[in-house]
């Protein structure tokens, strides 16, 4: 995924871009290596196939592709009429031919690219609504495709883990994963310590007093708070509990 031709002199929206064409090679990667049969095969996530995944990846892309067109337009378009409607879409989208799911998902990428590419500098700020009805500006929409696309190719159920994906998208997860639940009330006295690090790095409730301490590598981290799983993740209080809901 070529990076947009129009761009504001911003290193991080350009950063961002970059990772999202490195996070959609690594999608494209892993289902380029699952046979026709591979796909009917579970996902990590309950009740999914690999085909919901994939599925979803490629209507969260055209979701994205609304919003880039609201910021464009300046008419307003939800990324989905309703989350019914979303979810309808992704049933639907896992009972495609095989072939025709594959062809959703490239189609659906090169859609959001060409979106991507038809703002202006200034039209990169202008805002737009998530479905949860959070204000962002549209160029936020480029963490948003990262953070899709990197967790769920691990959900793809290929043998790819979080250890695969960079540490600075890592980094970004864990931010925002603990600062949601503090925004809910959620991970009461948590402490999430990084330990494959040379300075010591901790997310969390930094101010309690008896914090539980839950601790690990970073790819480890996320991918306990993520909700997939807890390899290598130890805590303070023995066996870790699982995390507080994410999204």
């Amino acid at each position: 995924m070529p990076a947009p031709t129009a761009l504001p002199a911003d290193p991080e929206l350009l950063a961002q871009l970059l990772l999202a064409r490195r996070a959609t090679a690594f999608f494209a990667h892993e289902l380029n290596g699952l046979s026709n049969v591979d796909l009917d095969g579970d996902s990590l996530l309950p009740g999914w196939s690999r085909r919901h995944v994939i599925a979803h990846v490629a209507y969260n892309a055209r979701g994205i592709v609304r919003l880039v067109t609201w910021a464009r337009t300046d008419v307003e378009t939800p990324m989905y009429v309703s989350n019914a409607a979303r979810d309808s879409d992704i049933a639907a989208g896992a009972e495609l031919d095989r072939d025709a799911l594959r062809t959703l998902f490239d189609v659906a990428t090169i859609q959001l690219d060409a979106a991507w590419r038809r703002l202006t500098p200034e039209t990169w700020s202008h805002p737009v609504r998530t479905p949860s009805g959070r204000e962002i500006a549209v160029s936020e929409t480029v963490w948003m495709r990262n953070q899709e696309l990197w967790v769920h190719t691990i959900d793809l159920a290929t043998g790819a883990s979080f250890a695969d994906v960079p540490v600075e998208v890592l980094d970004r997860l864990l931010t925002e994963i603990t600062s949601a639940w503090a925004t809910r009330g959620d991970g009461g006295d948590l402490v999430l310590s990084v330990t494959d690090s040379r300075d010591e790095r901790r997310f969390g409730d930094l101010h309690s007093a008896h914090p539980v301490v839950v601790s690990g590598s970073l790819a480890g981290l996320v991918q306990w708070a993520t909700g997939r799983g807890g390899s290598g993740v130890g805590s303070s209080a023995g066996t870790p509990a699982d995390p507080p809901r994410w999204l």
